[in-house]
């Protein structure tokens, strides 16, 4: 099975403009990416709209697929990139770009849903624990995920899920496994081309999850399970934790 490892990057963002061109222990973001993705990964490209993070990843050797400024979600400029990148592949992991610390085992986790020939598209979630904290598991940019005995996603929600009754909320933690969904996502080639021409869902529109557009039109998506917590770009401030966080892991 042949693998393409895809990684979106846009220069515009309301919270951190730039933030793929960041500069992140002497590097910028998303050639820190890159690299933690081709060493899983042989095959993989970042998809970009803007020429300026265009020629940064070209300075350090990465490949680059130019795409339209029109797309709206990282998905769609996935395709474009797959549409435009030579060679046949079987799947494509969507990794995103404002994620330095994506780990191998991560990506593995994900590859290996697709042992599996009914796998039409994976992600991956991690465990909450109860040395999280409420507030994590209420905060409502951390989706959480509810899952079958198939390990596969039956919703993914902004709030708590599921509802646990007849217990006080601090300590729900304690009572019952949460996942926080980790946006990694992977699809065979043949179902990305079918799930980006699908008009946004009900359910998307309500939650601002592009993932439930999948679930409401019937597609199954495995997940694979990782211990591994990520910190991911949204703010200068994530930042500067970010930082923080590669100067004692170096």
């Amino acid at each position: 099975m042949k693998f393409l490892g895809i990684i979106p990057a846009r220069y515009a963002s309301t919270r951190f403009p730039a933030k793929p061109l960041a500069i992140l222990g002497g590097k910028p973001v998303i050639q820190r990416v890159y690299e933690q993705v081709t060493s899983v990964l042989p095959d993989a490209v970042v998809a970009t709209d803007d020429e300026r993070i265009a020629e940064v990843v070209r300075s350090f050797g990465g490949n680059v697929v130019m795409t339209s400024t029109e797309h709206r979600s990282g998905t769609d400029r996935c395709y474009e990139a797959l549409t435009k990148t030579p060679g046949e592949f079987d799947v494509v992991i969507n990794i995103q770009g404002d994620e330095p610390f994506i780990q191998a085992s991560q990506l593995q986790s994900v590859m290996d849903c697709f042992k599996d020939e009914e796998t039409q598209i994976a992600t991956l979630v991690k465990p909450f624990t109860p040395a999280d904290g409420y507030d994590a598991l209420e905060n409502v940019n951390s989706p959480k995920v509810v899952i079958n005995k198939n390990s596969q996603a039956l919703y993914f929600s902004r709030s708590i899920i599921p509802f646990t009754r007849n217990k006080d909320r601090k300590e729900w933690l304690a009572g019952h496994t949460y996942y926080k969904h980790i946006g990694l996502y992977a699809y065979r080639t043949e179902v990305l081309r079918e799930i980006t021409s699908l008009p946004q869902s009900s359910l998307e529109l309500a939650e601002s999850l592009e993932q439930l557009r999948w679930l409401e039109n019937g597609y199954v998506i495995k997940v694979g399970l990782t211990q591994v917590e990520t910190i991911g770009i949204d703010t200068p401030q994530d930042l500067e934790k970010a930082e923080e966080f590669l100067s004692k892991h170096q």
